[in-house]
C-alpha cells in the first residue's frame, strides 16, 4: 500500500498543517501516513490564543523507525514537511528523509518551509529559519515557499516577475529540482500570483483575489499537498501546478460564499478532484 508521510503540524479544530493536507489527499485517492509536529487546539491566529503543545523531536525518529519496521518506508512516495516546532524537528526532519529515500530512492521529498508571516506576526521557536534555509530546504526535491520564505533563502529582494525568476533560479542552484512560489504579494495587486520554476522554465498562474474579512490559514498546506497529490499520480510539474491553483482556488471561493475563514474544504470537497476553474500556467 503505497502512500505519502505527512510531517506537520495538527489543529483539532478547523484546516491547517495536516489538518489541512490530509483529506485533500485522501480524497485524490492517496493514502497519508501523518506525524504531527504539534497539536493545537486550533490555528495560532485566533485572538483567544489557543492551546496544545509541540511534541519531541525524538517522536519523528521513533514513528519513522516504527514505519520501518513494518517495512513500509519502501512503499511511501514522498514526505511533506510543513510546520515545525523547534530547530531539532528539523533535522529529525533530515533524518526521516534520508531513511525514507533509503528504502524507496524515488521517493520525493517536498518541503513547505513554513516560516511565519510577517504581517500575521512570525510564530517560531528559535533557531528554526536557520535550520530551513541551511540545512532542510537544500535536501528538499521540492520546495513551496512564499514569496517571504524565498527572500530568506536566496536573499534576493522580490518586487518584480523578473526578480522572483532570478530568485527561483537561485533557490534551484542551491539544491532543488523544483520551486513552487504560492504567492507572490509584490507582483500583482489585483491578481493573486504564483510561479513555478523547473530546469524547463519558469511559468506563471494569476487568478482573482479574493476578499475576506479574516484571511484564511492553511491554504500553503493545501497548495502543497494538492501538488505533491498530483505530481505521485503522475502528473508533470506544470500540470500539477494547475491543478494545485484551481482545486485550492475552488476550495477559497466556497469559504468565501459560505462567509467562513476558517477553509471549508470539506464543503468544497470536490473542487479537489474536478476543479470547477480551469487557470492555465502560462511561460515566462
Amino acid at each position: 500500500m503505497k502512500g505519502i508521510i505527512s510531517i506537520q503540524s495538527h489543529v483539532v479544530f478547523g484546516h491547517a498543517g495536516n489538518s489541512s493536507a490530509v483529506f485533500p489527499l485522501q480524497r485524490m485517492g492517496i493514502e497519508v501516513w501523518p506525524i504531527h509536529t504539534v497539536q493545537f487546539s486550533n490555528h495560532t491566529q485566533y485572538q483567544q490564543g489557543w492551546t496544545g503543545r509541540a511534541f519531541n523531536a525524538e517522536d519523528i525518529a521513533e514513528l519513522i523507525n516504527g514505519l520501518s519496521n513494518i517495512e513500509q518506508l519502501a512503499q511511501c512516495q514522498a514526505v511533506i514537511t510543513g510546520y515545525q516546532g523547534s530547530a531539532e524537528q528539523c533535522r529529525a526532519i533530515i533524518g526521516a528523509v534520508s531513511k525514507v529515500k533509503q528504502h524507496n530512492p524515488n521517493a520525493i521529498y517536498v518541503c513547505d518551509p513554513v516560516m511565519g508571516d510577517p504581517d500575521k506576526g512570525c510564530i517560531l521557536a528559535e533557531g528554526i529559519t536557520e535550520v530551513l534555509i541551511n540545512e532542510v530546504m537544500p535536501i528538499a526535491d521540492v520546495i513551496v515557499p512564499n514569496q517571504f520564505e524565498l527572500t530568506q533563502f536566496t536573499g534576493i529582494e522580490i518586487n518584480s516577475l523578473a526578480d522572483a525568476k532570478l530568485a527561483c533560479d537561485k533557490a534551484l542552484a542551491l539544491g532543488p529540482s523544483v520551486v513552487l512560489v504560492k504567492h507572490l504579494h509584490s507582483v500583482s495587486d489585483d491578481k493573486f500570483t504564483m510561479m513555478l520554476a523547473t530546469a524547463q522554465g519558469h511559468y506563471v498562474i494569476q487568478r482573482p483575489h479574493l476578499a475576506f474579512s479574516k484571511q484564511p490559514v492553511g491554504v500553503g498546506d493545501l497548495i502543497t499537498a494538492l501538488f505533491t497529490g498530483a505530481m505521485i499520480q503522475g502528473n508533470d510539474a506544470v500540470s500539477a501546478f494547475e491543478h494545485a491553483t484551481n482545486a485550492s482556488y475552488g476550495i477559497l471561493s466556497m469559504t468565501q460564499q459560505l462567509a467562513q475563514w476558517e477553509l471549508q474544504t470539506i464543503a468544497a470537497q470536490n473542487e479537489i478532484v474536478s476543479p470547477s476553474s480551469v487557470y492555465q500556467a502560462v511561460i515566462l
